[in-house]
């Protein structure tokens, strides 16, 4: 059956302009950037691809990722003076752009974030109206929008791995929406994305993370753009 769309989606969001593709969908692709790396970043590089890297000046659409690496809400004033609000805390950044990547969405963004101890590289797409779609975190592909709790578990590409950590789940009464894993290669590393209804207890998350066969947990909760 197909998805109905809500008249929110239609509209778009409430937000500073002027497009809800090129600023609204932008500063939610940043947020997400910013929530990943859990902490404010020091510097990012960010590059924008095809209609995006034709359009991205004269759109705000650079502003509108700063911001959203600033956390600002797609309605925060602020998205107007986000370089001088960066240049504010220090944070440090840099655009390119590439017109002709055939394989990409016309809208898509790529940020390559960093914060005192780790980084974070992500890219996104802007599909109108405000909707976002992550495509790729750290090298391995997915397709989450971060508007429910989001579960991402890199790990050996070990036999069972799924089934054990969807019953840890189920035990924690979270509702699997979606769940995709991505690997390297055979028995290299792997990458679980698990969007849920539910957020996952602390205790969960941090068994998870003692599992010797796991090397890094993010989890964030669905996202109030």
């Amino acid at each position: 059956m197909a998805e109905q769309s809500s008249v929110f989606d239609m509209i778009g969001p409430v937000m500073i302009g002027p497009s809800s593709s090129h600023t609204a969908g932008v500063v939610r692709i940043g947020r997400v950037a910013r929530k990943l790396l859990a902490s404010a970043p020091k510097s990012a590089d960010i590059t924008f691809y095809n209609s995006f890297a034709r359009t991205y000046e004269g759109h705000g659409s650079d502003r509108a990722i700063i911001a959203g690496l600033l956390d600002y809400h797609t309605d925060d004033t602020r998205i107007k003076t986000a370089f001088e609000e960066a240049e504010s805390a220090g944070f440090e950044y840099a655009f390119r752009s590439v017109g002709n990547a055939s394989t990409m969405h016309p809208n898509t963004v790529k940020i390559k974030a960093v914060c005192e101890d780790h980084d974070v590289t992500m890219v996104g797409e802007s599909r109108g109206g405000g909707v976002i779609k992550i495509t790729e975190v750290n090298g391995f592909g997915c397709a989450f929008s971060a508007t429910q709790h989001t579960l991402i578990i890199r790990a050996e590409d070990k036999k069972g791995a799924i089934a054990f950590i969807a019953s840890l789940l189920a035990n924690d009464e979270c509702n699997i929406a979606s769940m995709s894993v991505n690997r390297k290669g055979k028995h290299d590393e792997a990458c679980h994305f698990i969007e849920s209804d539910h957020a996952v207890k602390a205790p969960t998350l941090e068994y998870i993370k003692s599992l010797p066969w796991v090397k890094e947990v993010i989890f964030i909760t669905g996202i109030d753009f």
